[in-house]
């Protein structure tokens, strides 16, 4: 009898990714598809293709997570820290990297240096944006070919063929690249996230959030700063300083298990970790990372070694008075809940759209605690109370099981702090999470 070929759900996305990106070069698919004004190849705009505004990558790490996650039936053997991790990380993952501007060989020397989470970036509403989307392999796991796709989670423009949903998109193979173009008119605070084998993918660290500012910005007589996160036509989401706080969560034996070649079964999923921008307290409130060295490498936040590859802070820092944005997002498998006692949250939007009615009443509410499911966004926006000497505020999931870090006493997991200035004390803001 002769051997029956088995094919997997993850040879069966190698196999459709492969036939439909055939199909595209072969100029079977429709023409309309490639000019439809929203997200396509970028075949047309050749010069700022090979010139993006960023350039991702998408290959695998390790990072540092803080305490012990034991492997059951054994002695003194831990999924976390993983014994294969190199010296001062924990955990392996899967990620994202923003290799922007350098050279071949800089790209190539950032494999097993992926980023958690994935770099932020932001588009202007009706900017014409361009993404290259490049696929370097994974190093630990040099039996998969996993593809890459970019799914920006919540866009509302996207061509299915373009989305980045791989049953019907287009994936980049390994040792290939492919440029998307994004035209984004829904301006509010999204996600997006690798859809390829999306379950194992998004789990192992391949996501980051993307916000699209609103054409309204610059409009210093709607309110002073002239920055806001819809068109309001009223400054009633003017703001002065913005914070992403992503929630995400790690599993230590599926991580520890894609390291060591072994198949989570994923119906068992526990999670261990509960990440803050790809860290855990207190580490959310460790100083921002990110700047390059000579080599294209990630230049680790000062005093913190082991966060080199979670350079993004949770720290927030305003001066009394200020209008403070929190873009909420939420990539567990779970619903969160996250709390600010002794601040009033006032929430303005919710997956990317302003919370009016139709007829133009407000919708907007006042909460300590914000709630929302899996895939979902919040953007709430707080006054920082007047204070005299710096003062601290906490923010921090209200679940309580999501604050702790595994063999390690006191407050951990999804936490960070506010710092309240007095006026005046803190320069503007120039970039987010700073």
């Amino acid at each position: 009898m002769s051997k029956q070929l088995r094919l997997s759900r993850r040879n069966f996305l190698k196999v459709g990714s492969g036939l439909l990106a055939s199909a595209f070069t072969s100029r079977l698919l429709p023409k309309t598809l490639g000019h439809s004004g929203e997200v396509a190849l970028a075949s047309s705009m050749m010069s700022s293709a090979e010139d993006p505004d960023i350039h991702l990558i998408g290959t695998d790490g390790w990072i540092y997570l803080p305490g012990q996650v034991p492997i059951p039936g054994t002695i003194d053997q831990y999924y976390n820290p993983d014994p294969w991790a190199p010296e001062g990380l924990t955990t392996y993952m899967f990620g994202f990297a923003n290799v922007t501007g350098l050279t071949d060989s800089q790209i190539k020397a950032r494999k097993m240096k992926a980023q958690a989470s994935a770099p932020l970036f932001w588009v202007d509403e009706n900017q014409e944006y361009f993404v290259r989307l490049g696929n370097i392999g994974l190093q630990m796991r040099p039996d998969l070919f996993d593809s890459h796709t970019l799914h920006w989670h919540g866009f509302r423009n996207a061509w299915p063929v373009f989305d980045g949903e791989p049953h019907s998109s287009l994936a980049v193979p390994m040792g290939e690249s492919m440029a998307l173009y994004y035209k984004p008119y829904d301006p509010g605070t999204y996600m997006y996230h690798c859809h390829f084998e999306e379950t194992e993918h998004v789990h192992m660290g391949m996501t980051g959030a993307v916000f699209v500012r609103p054409a309204q910005n610059g409009n210093t007589g709607l309110y002073p700063s002239g920055k806001f996160v819809y068109n309001d036509g009223d400054g009633s989401t003017g703001y002065d300083r913005e914070f992403v706080i992503n929630l995400t969560d790690v599993w230590a034996e599926a991580h520890w298990d894609d390291a060591h070649i072994q198949l989570p079964d994923w119906t068992s999923f526990r999670a261990d970790y509960f990440l803050m921008n790809g860290r855990v307290y207190p580490d959310t409130v460790a100083p921002n990372g990110g700047l390059l060295d000579a080599n294209g490498d990630l230049i680790p936040p000062a005093g913190h070694p082991e966060l080199q590859y979670q350079p993004i802070s949770s720290l927030i820092q305003c001066n009394a008075g200020e209008r403070v944005l929190l873009r909420f997002i939420n990539l567990t498998f779970a619903n969160q809940a996250m709390s600010t006692p002794g601040l009033k949250m006032k929430v303005v939007g919710k997956d990317a759209t302003l919370l009016r009615g139709r007829d133009g009443t407000s919708l907007f509410y006042d909460t300590n605690s914000v709630f929302y499911g899996a895939g979902q966004t919040i953007d709430a926006i707080f006054t920082a109370p007047d204070v005299t000497v710096p003062t601290k505020y906490m923010l921090y999931n209200r679940n309580l099981n999501r604050l702790y870090n595994p063999g390690v006493p006191g407050l951990g997991g999804q936490a960070t702090e506010i710092w309240v200035h007095p006026s005046g004390s803190i320069p503007a803001q120039t970039a987010p999470n700073t």
